[in-house]
């Protein structure tokens, strides 16, 4: 059943960036912007994500401590 909710969630937030996305296209050229900002925090989202998954020391720490 959680698995259902967060696919249906997943799904959701899909159809509202697809939305984000066409509106900024239809409204050009100022819809160039956020098109701008949007990949701006894309690439910042794939470099945290990245130094996430490669930092060992995170992992040694996840593993260790009691929660």
């Amino acid at each position: 059943m959680e698995y259902l909710g967060y696919g249906i969630l997943g799904f959701a937030a899909f159809l509202w960036f697809m939305a984000m996305i066409f509106g900024l296209i239809i409204a050009f050229p100022w819809g160039i912007l956020g098109l701008i900002a949007i990949l701006g925090l894309g690439i910042l989202f794939i470099k945290v994500l990245a130094e996430r998954l490669t930092n060992r020391e995170d992992d040694f720490y996840d593993k260790t401590v009691e929660k």
